[in-house]
């Protein structure tokens, strides 16, 4: 190999090395970084906040390589992370032509990543905790042991969290900007019901 063609494999490697990663801009660091703290602090691992928050900046599909490298974490660690947000229903794959590794995005609408991410809490926080509500008031109509005070309690949890998804069930089917017009109204339903009443 002559001197020209190590310079040129050289150049071929930091090009490649270069675009393996994407430029984060202060802003875009301080945004992904803080969505990671956040993220820990809902429950979610830092670095799936992180890819999440790295891919809804991002302009385009990003591969597996890109993010390591652009967030300086283990590839095993982006593929891991990568599953939960793909089962959230928070990424997708897509692919490019002349390209077979598998590229990710992130939806870019805000009100469907919200809505995606309060039905996924609902399957696996409330469904599970109205199940066990209505199996405790069940099994404390033959329990002799336990309180009618301790029962009540129980009862009453159940009956906030039913009226609560309730509510969260009727809002969903609402079209998005019905839900926009609701959330700006705020304290003047207030308003409106002491009127009606």
């Amino acid at each position: 190999m002559n001197l020209y063609s190590a310079i040129s494999v050289i150049t071929e490697l930091n090009e490649r090395h270069f675009t393996l990663s994407m430029k984060l801009t202060p802003v875009m660091q301080k945004y992904i970084l803080h969505w990671g703290e956040m993220g820990t602090r809902w429950g979610v691992n830092r670095t799936v906040a992180q890819i999440h928050a790295l891919l809804y900046l991002s302009s385009n599909p990003l591969n597996a390589e890109e993010i390591a490298q652009t967030l300086g974490v283990a590839r095993s660690n982006v593929s891991t992370s990568l599953k939960e947000l793909q089962s959230w229903g928070l990424v997708k794959i897509t692919h490019e032509l002349g390209d077979r590794r598998d590229h990710f995005q992130s939806q870019k609408e805000l009100w469907d990543i919200f809505l995606v991410i309060i039905e996924e809490r609902k399957k696996r926080e409330i469904d599970p905790t109205l199940t066990m509500l209505r199996e405790c008031v069940l099994e404390s109509e033959q329990d002799n042991k336990t309180s009618d005070e301790v029962k009540a309690r129980i009862r009453n949890t159940l009956e906030f969290m039913e009226l609560l998804t309730g509510w969260y069930e009727q809002m969903k089917k609402l079209p998005q900007a019905s839900l926009v017009k609701i959330m700006k109204l705020g304290a003047k339903v207030q308003n409106f019901i002491a009127g009606k009443s």
